[in-house]
């Protein structure tokens, strides 16, 4: 029995399951999410393996062995190579910001382990095609690798996905998305690693962009084939950041630096099918926390999706008459709705925090069926070509940039 399956067990389902030792580097806002996924999915759903959190890794020993009893880990590294090379870590679960993705997952893919990888995949076009490249090598070893887009895992958006395959709504002709944040409009909040394009790669265009993109991709299954886009950055001075960051929350000092990253992001896209695209991303939409909306119109009917209501998906079935026909709600609690099998009875809602159970459930099947998982290091790379494809055609005064395939 390794070290932590005793001390982890009781967190982690029943104990005569195979168990999965899972590292995780980063123990901020995302590390903490990704900390719940993992405590929670083996009392949720019945799975042929136990995941045990085995060691948390930053580069604070303090702060980190605080989170490590916090969060429920049963060790702390400070050194990201000493968590790889622990012999109870089977997984290595990355949550730190972009710059260090690629480093971390090829070395734990050509490690031996299986990797799970914080979005957007990585701050270059080139780094991910490295990153798929080593999940690629990896799968032939029977490591996986995933991207998390934890949205997929909304049990609407999953079941929007299924009834556009199902093709409900026809030949897709518009796909609408916009995700609208407004932490950074106080001009005063101070220069964190978000906004460096050294280390985040790029702004909301990264931040929150990738998540659309990913989304319009996996609803609409197929990659956008090119598109025409704005940036701006709307403050290009902030305060340096006066200590340590966590989550959105930082303390401003009294010096400025420059913002290297854009504020917001508006692109217009076409998919090969001949269907359109709108994005829109920002962190200066005042008021609007975490508004992330999903529209699709086709020639039968459409979906609209809202996460700020987040357990409904709305309908209209364009083949209704028109006297009766209209949108309707779709109370997305129902054990025959997607990942409700294993939570409350119908009209019990879901929220934030259980997307990333669900991310967690998704990729320990897949290890233990030997398959793919979604979205893959590959699809993490399509992202990351149409992010690369919105800043050059920005910077080209918004000129349509086709995508490569």
């Amino acid at each position: 029995m390794r070290e932590t399956e005793t001390e982890a067990g009781s967190d982690s389902g029943p104990a005569g399951k195979r168990p999965l030792g899972v590292g995780m580097v980063g123990y901020a806002f995302m590390g903490a999410a990704h900390s719940q996924g993992w405590r929670t999915v083996g009392r949720v759903f019945d799975l042929p393996v136990r995941p045990v959190l085995s060691a948390v890794c930053g580069r604070d020993g303090g702060a980190v062995r605080a989170a490590a009893d916090r969060l429920g880990w049963a060790a702390a590294e400070t050194d990201w190579r000493a968590l790889i090379a622990r012999e109870d870590v089977d997984l290595v679960d990355i949550c730190t910001p972009g710059d260090s993705h690629a480093e971390i997952a090829v070395a734990a893919l050509e490690a031996g382990k299986h990797v799970l990888c914080e979005k957007p995949l990585a701050n270059t076009v080139e780094e991910a095609e490295a990153m798929a490249e080593a999940a690629e090598r990896a799968r032939a070893r029977g490591q996986v690798a995933m991207v998390g887009f934890n949205y997929r895992r909304v049990p609407a958006l999953s079941l929007a996905r299924r009834m556009v395959a199902e093709g409900r709504l026809g030949a897709l002709r518009h796909v609408r998305l916009t995700y609208l944040q407004d932490w950074l409009v106080d001009a005063g909040f101070p220069l964190t690693w978000r906004l460096r394009k050294d280390r985040a790669g790029s702004g909301a265009l990264g931040d929150l962009g990738a998540h659309i993109v990913d989304l319009a991709q996996f609803l609409v299954g197929e990659p956008v084939a090119g598109v025409s886009a704005l940036t701006e950055t709307f403050v290009r001075e902030r305060p340096l950041l006066e200590g340590a960051s966590s989550g959105l929350t930082a303390e401003a000092g009294s010096l400025l630096g420059p913002v290297t990253v854009d504020d917001a992001a508006v692109f217009t896209g076409r998919f090969a099918s001949g269907a359109l695209a709108s994005f829109e991303a920002t962190r200066f939409a005042a008021g609007r926390k975490n508004a992330l909306r999903v529209e699709l119109n086709g020639s039968e009917g459409s979906l609209a999706f809202d996460l700020e209501r987040l357990n409904e998906l709305s309908f209209h079935d364009h083949t209704e008459p028109a006297a009766s026909s209209g949108f309707r709600r779709i109370l997305v609690t129902e054990p025959e709705h997607p990942y409700l099998e294993g939570w409350w009875p119908p009209g019990h809602g879901l929220g934030y925090e259980h997307t990333f159970v669900h991310q967690a459930r998704d990729l320990l099947l897949a290890i233990a069926e030997g398959t793919r998982p979604e979205p893959s290091f590959a699809d993490g790379l399509c992202v990351q070509r149409v992010l690369a494809a919105v800043e050059e055609s920005a910077a080209k005064n918004s000129v349509y940039t086709p995508i490569p395939a």
